[in-house]
């Protein structure tokens, strides 16, 4: 049988760590390949559709896309840059042939550029260098490529990988250029160095067919679209064919439509074949990792393994008294079928039922991979409660392992101390410090995953909001010991009500506020932090008792110091293990699991 190669298409997807610049590429490649009419408005980050990519500047599930250049169509796939979705990057990698690897041109390579480069070694594929935003003052390309370089090496890249091209970029003022003295005014460096260098798909056309799914999406119209790229043969309109499902059984379904991908759009065609990367619709059930195959041969392709969760924590139905106010889905029922939807497609998540019908213990890749998918509910009219993320732990030869993160982190050198300080306690070791970059010096650290829980808040503040912190899963290792809790206690509102200004006045004295003047409590309702470590009830509701000496003025003396509000992944790292945090699509508040103050005491007396 003849190998056949495809010299007209060429499959790549885009990987960097958060924040390097990979979305911005791509709409500058989109720009200029004149997908878009002259006076079509287009806005910034297209790829990132989803709302909560807009407004966190990060993206959360991989985009396809494909422009043309010079008679090549070149399929881009666009993968989030945060660890927490490295389940997303790893599907994606079996779809391409090679991979544009962005760096930044200041940073330089971080933890998530080494996890992402790592699993497209693993896989053999040939990267691309990009060095982006080498029109920033502080741009240090050539050191930058050194580090690239010893990134390969220290990730075993072989001598094809290690000879990798490189491409310097603008990608926000939409220029690239083969080398940094070169004069460019686009991108055509970039498209030219794509076509050479990514290898055409090559397989057979005329055996029988065969693709993986890898990608899910699904359209209200048509119901579940499958994505993935054909690997061998050619695919039709109306074909009927085999699907070889996860557990190795073999159904059989119709194919009811066909789309290619075209600029940010799909077009329906009629056939496609080896290289393409098509979505199918007319599979209802199809799933993550399962083949669509000839009828006459139905063969599995080998699916990636996916990294396991590390985090868990537990969603339940909203009990507190302001249960049901504000949400349009509260039953357990409306929980897990939203929680069984998002496992289609979040192949990192995994979700248990447990002894009560009323809560689910859900398992994630890191905090903000579970926060985001809270954050999605709630916007969706879900309304739950969510206990603190637990760490995963795993036993091997009697021996109790715990994920250890590996922690980079850039901090101004004063504060350094602090810092060092603070991650003491929570049981990181040092492995690496490298000097200062414009004042800037960068400490990298193995720390066990639960240490990291509730930090971000208190590096954040430490550093006055001038640290950079990154992490991703490094590995498993023994378990290093007990790290202490939270340090200071909660304030917790004593009744009922309407909060006061009075009331708010006498419990600033205890602590920090979380809540204002007018804000609805309720008994066992979590308003500040105590600037002890023991929890304290306070009565935020109190009024002031009128009385027949008052002096003038006394009353406008009351000032309130201006209230913390709290993110709800603030809220995730604030709460201790008695406590959760209540979600609505309209507030997010935090509360004793135990409400009714006489029961909360009765209950700690015990333990």
């Amino acid at each position: 049988m003849e190998l056949f190669t495809r010299n007209d298409i060429r499959n790549i997807a885009i990987i960097a760590h958060v924040d390097h610049g990979k979305t911005t590429l791509v709409d500058a490649l989109l720009r200029q390949s004149n997908i878009f009419r002259a006076n079509e408005k287009v806005q910034e980050r297209v790829m990132d559709s989803n709302d909560l990519e807009r407004e966190r500047g990060i993206t959360i599930l991989s985009k396809n896309t494909a422009v043309m250049h010079n008679g090549v169509k070149i399929n881009i796939v666009d993968t989030p840059g945060h660890a927490d979705f490295g389940g997303e990057v790893e599907r994606v990698l079996k779809m391409v042939d090679s991979v544009l690897l962005v760096v930044d041109a200041f940073e330089g390579p971080m933890p998530q550029t080494k996890f992402v480069l790592k699993k497209a070694l693993e896989l053999n594929l040939r990267p691309i260098v990009v060095i982006n935003k080498i029109d920033r003052p502080d741009a240090r390309p050539v050191e930058v490529i050194d580090e690239v370089f010893d990134l390969f090496i220290e990730l075993g890249a072989n001598d094809e990988q290690l000879d990798f091209p490189i491409a310097y970029c603008s990608a926000r003022d939409g220029f690239a250029k083969k080398d940094p003295d070169d004069e460019s005014t686009d991108m055509n460096p970039l498209f030219d160095l794509i076509i050479k260098n990514v290898k055409a798909p090559e397989g057979y056309k005329d055996m029988p067919l065969q693709m993986l799914v890898t990608t899910l999406d699904s359209n209200e119209y048509v119901g579940k679209i499958a994505i993935g790229k054909v690997q061998r043969g050619i695919i039709k309109k109306n074909q009927q064919v085999s699907v070889v499902r996860l557990d190795g059984s073999i159904t059989n379904a119709k194919i009811s439509n066909l789309y290619v991908y075209d600029g940010l759009g799909k077009v329906d065609t009629d056939e496609a074949m080896l290289g393409d990367i098509v979505c199918i619709s007319g599979i209802p059930d199809i799933n993550i990792g399962e083949t669509i195959a000839d009828t006459s041969c139905p063969e599995a392709l080998p699916f990636v393994d996916i990294d396991e969760p590390t985090l868990s924590m537990n969603f339940m139905v909203n009990n507190s008294p302001f249960a049901g106010r504000e949400g349009d889905f509260v039953t357990s029922r409306h929980i897990r079928d939203r929680l069984n939807k998002e496992l289609e497609t979040n192949v990192s998540l995994r979700v248990e039922e447990t002894d009560s019908a009323d809560c689910f213990k859900v398992s994630g890749r890191g905090e903000l991979h579970l926060s985001i998918l809270i954050e999605t509910m709630r916007r969706e009219g879900y309304e739950m409660q969510v206990s603190k993320p637990m760490v995963i732990y795993k036993e091997e030869n009697g021996k109790v392992l715990e994920p250890i993160e590996y922690l980079t982190i850039d901090v101004p050198e004063e504060f350094m101390g602090v810092v060092m300080e603070k991650l003491g306690p929570r049981k990181a070791e040092m492995v690496n410090m490298t000097s200062a970059i414009n004042g800037y010096t960068r400490l990298e650290f193995k720390i066990p995953s639960r240490g990291l829980i509730g930090f971000r808040n208190e590096f954040m503040t430490d550093t006055k909001g001038n640290g950079i912190m990154n992490h991703v899963l490094d590995d498993y290792e023994e378990f290093r010991g007990e790290i202490p809790g939270r340090s200071r206690g909660s304030l917790v509102a004593f009744e009922t009500g309407d909060a006061i200004t009075y009331g708010l006045f006498n419990a600033q004295e205890r602590g920090t506020l979380f809540v204002g003047p007018g804000t609805e409590v309720y008994e066992g309702m979590i308003v500040g932090e105590c600037s002890r470590y023991d929890d304290i009830e306070v009565n935020v509701c109190k009024r002031k008792h009128l009385s027949n000496t008052r002096s003038s003025g006394s009353d406008d003396a009351l000032k309130l110091t201006p209230i913390t509000q709290m993110s709800l992944e603030q809220c995730l790292e604030f709460i201790a293990s008695d406590e959760l945090v209540e979600v609505t699509p309209k507030s997010i508040r935090m509360r004793k699991r135990i409400l009714n103050t006489e029961l909360r005491k009765k209950a700690s007396r015990k333990l």
